[in-house]
């Protein structure tokens, strides 16, 4: 097996592919990335057999931007045959680790998305014959490899696998969220997103606990605000615009009609610092830099927006220049990102403060 499938936004295969490469040559797994703009996905091929399994164990799938799911795969099965596509899917995975999942997935275009209908009635006499066969267990198991099947096109698809420590665990990669009715803007879902892909579900009640202080910087009209209100926090929102009335009524949002570059949190009790500013990303990585130097806040969570062109070059040159940016002013941190579901051209960052440095 040679050959890694990443999924990715429509548009974005271009950096996908490069950013593959980057992580393949970093391991000396070398390979070439196949990539058709506006396809949703990106394959990377191996010049040595085994070395896709060895990429998806090896490269954590955390540190990926631009793929929403990575998985070793078969060379493309073409032309199923109507009357019997199980049975040449059975012979692929015969070498496969044993499963415990499966997911029968497209990747996001209009297009493809057109066969899940298919993919929903296929999944279940597929996984019937999967256990009868022995390639998966009897019983879904969380613990085991996930076999995936993603169709590109009507009987054409791609066989594999991925590690449920080392993949995403959303179907097709992407959250299922709901547009809440009472959310000020839909940009709402960007945050609910980050909070699902950078914090473990079990750190929720300690790490987005009531009664904690947040700010969002560029607030208005609220959407990013309301995520944090959601759960019982006190946001200074800070924007020259008009906050939703619906939010200002809760008691619980503080509103500066203020620049968001030159905002200073008037008590140094600030755990979570957002920011979704229509600003250049340089800039805007710098000033969450500054929080987190200052001791201002312990996490955060902000979008950088992306040029239209040279977008992956941009992205690498600005994280890397924060990083050095908190290193150099003794920061230890965590940093993630991710160009998630909600998002479109730009990616969003985290970073988790690691010291407790006081506020200055």
């Amino acid at each position: 097996m040679n050959q890694v499938l990443l999924y990715c936004r429509p548009g974005f295969e271009k950096e996908c592919a490069g950013e593959v490469q980057d992580k393949a040559n970093a391991l000396e797994l070398y390979g070439f990335p196949r990539a058709k703009n506006n396809t949703g996905y990106v394959l990377f091929e191996f010049y040595q057999s085994g070395d896709a399994d060895k990429f998806i164990q090896l490269q954590p799938f955390s540190e990926l931007i631009f793929a929403r799911q990575m998985v070793a795969v078969m060379p493309v099965l073409e032309d199923l045959p109507q009357e019997d596509r199980i049975s040449p899917i059975m012979e692929m995975v015969a070498d496969f680790p044993r499963c415990g999942d499966l997911r029968v997935e497209t990747p996001d275009t209009n297009e493809a998305k057109e066969l899940l209908k298919f993919c929903r009635k296929f999944t279940v006499p597929l996984r019937q014959a999967l256990r009868k066969s022995g390639a998966m267990y009897a019983k879904d198991n969380p613990k085991k490899p996930v076999l995936h099947l993603c169709f590109i096109a009507p009987g054409c698809c791609f066989v594999g696998y991925s590690y449920t420590t080392n993949n995403s665990p959303f179907f097709m990669g992407i959250p299922r969220l709901k547009f809440p009715s009472d959310a000020p803007s839909r940009s709402t879902l960007k945050l609910e997103e980050a909070f699902h892909v950078f914090i473990p579900r079990e750190e929720w009640d300690e790490r987005l606990a009531a009664g904690m202080w947040g700010v969002d910087l560029g607030a208005c009209p609220g959407g990013w605000t309301y995520q944090l209100v959601k759960r019982s926090m006190f946001v200074h929102a800070i924007d020259n615009g008009q906050m939703a009335q619906s939010l200002m009524d809760t008691g619980q949002v503080k509103h500066h009609a203020v620049d968001g570059f030159k905002f200073e949190p008037p008590r140094k009790n600030v755990t979570w610092i957002v920011c979704d500013m229509i600003e250049k990303p340089a800039r805007v990585a710098h000033l969450m830099g500054d929080w987190l130097i200052k001791g201002w806040a312990k996490e955060a969570i902000f979008n950088l927006k992306l040029p239209m062109k040279g977008r992956y070059d941009e992205v690498l040159q600005d994280i890397e220049n924060l990083k050095v940016y908190l290193i150099q002013n003794g920061v230890k941190f965590n940093l993630q990102a991710k160009h998630l579901y909600h998002d479109r051209e730009e990616i969003t960052v985290h970073i988790q403060r690691l010291d407790n440095r006081s506020p200055h």
